[in-house]
């Protein structure tokens, strides 16, 4: 018999699309969904099994059905659609990835183990190194937000790693993920139609196309070609960097300075009037920005991404449609920004 896999987070645009790919590898004899809600999408001919990896039926999930490859892809940085909220998220990523890493330890089936995780493992900090390896460490660890999820299901994935040596495991750290499906948090900021940015600075951005994402974890999920290895840390992104100027340009999206101590504000004033969750560890790779070295994706992992950085933001600004917004709408999108402001704590 082929393998089973088992994916989470399959009610996601992102999750159902590898669903629906890894059916197609010839090794694969089953492919079973997870998550907490259906999918809106259709699986192709997998079975999709509604259970929330939160709660301890999960490890029923993977006994009952043998299940040989784990990909966890349920580690996210924003709410599925309007459903849910931060605090849900967080759950999902945190106790969501124990529970599901305790049903892999106790499931003796299990050999392979691929892990969605995010450069924002490295935090985005004003000393930080020009380009970060799988190795370097951060200059400031995450004190919240997604950035500290991450950190802390990769600590849990490499306890799991220690108990059960005999699994082989694979953790890919994406950079922010853009496409025409992509529900990240910066792709959310860059669907407003005005950008804030912070005074003085012009981060640089790499992208990993979703398109990318799905080929990468296709590998990582198989056996490794001849010269490569799939178990280990690497990084993922296209080639290149973007600045945030040129992205913005890109785009057509006009932007919005503000001093730095004021940055905060005017996340708590977007999060008022409900356009996006400009959180503060957002603030800070819009600030500092984050490059990462992808020699070892290319070497060991042996994958070379079909898309460079700027590519990956093409493609997702094609999608978004014209950037230049009539007068109007964009003076009162403006207006309602500055309103929210507290008085005083505006760019004089």
């Amino acid at each position: 018999m082929g393998k089973v896999v088992l994916v989470t987070g399959v009610a996601r645009q992102l999750g159902g699309r590898f669903v629906r790919r890894i059916q197609r590898e010839p090794d694969v004899d089953r492919v079973i969904g997870v998550d907490a809600v259906p999918p809106g999408h259709h699986l192709g001919g997998a079975d999709f099994i509604r259970a929330d990896i939160r709660h301890p039926r999960i490890a029923r999930v993977l006994a009952e059905h043998s299940v040989d490859t784990v990909v966890h892809m349920d580690v996210n940085g924003t709410p599925l659609g309007k459903r849910g909220s931060r605090a849900t998220v967080k759950e999902t990523n945190v106790i969501g990835t124990m529970q599901l890493l305790g049903a892999c330890q106790k499931t003796p089936s299990v050999k392979r183990l691929v892990v969605k995780s995010s450069t924002n493992v490295y935090g985005s900090a004003p000393r930080d190194p020009a380009i970060f390896t799988e190795t370097t460490p951060p200059k400031s660890l995450p004190s919240g937000g997604f950035a500290k999820d991450v950190v802390e299901v990769e600590g849990y994935v490499r306890g799991f790693a220690r108990r059960r040596p005999d699994v082989a495991v694979c953790v890919l750290r994406f950079a922010n993920i853009l496409g025409p499906c992509a529900d990240s948090p910066l792709a959310e900021y860059f669907a407003l139609p005005v950008l804030p940015t912070v005074l003085g600075f012009d981060p640089r951005l790499q992208f990993a196309h979703e398109d990318d994402v799905i080929e990468v974890l296709r590998i990582a999920s198989g056996e490794p070609r001849r010269g490569t290895l799939n178990s280990g840390t690497f990084n993922i992104a296209g080639d290149g960097v973007l600045l945030l100027s040129q992205a913005a340009r890109r785009l057509g999206r006009p932007t919005l300075p503000f001093f730095l101590p004021t940055v905060t504000w005017v996340g708590s004033a977007l999060r008022s009037v409900g356009v996006t969750d400009f959180s503060p560890e957002q603030i800070r790779l819009l600030t500092h920005g984050r490059v990462v070295r992808t020699t070892q994706m290319r070497e060991t992992l042996g994958f070379d991404p079909r898309y460079t950085t700027a590519g990956a933001f093409e493609d997702y600004a094609r999608s978004r449609g014209p950037g230049l917004l009539p007068p109007e709408t964009l003076a009162r999108t403006v207006d309602r920004i500055a309103a929210a402001l507290p008085a005083g704590r505006g760019q004089k």
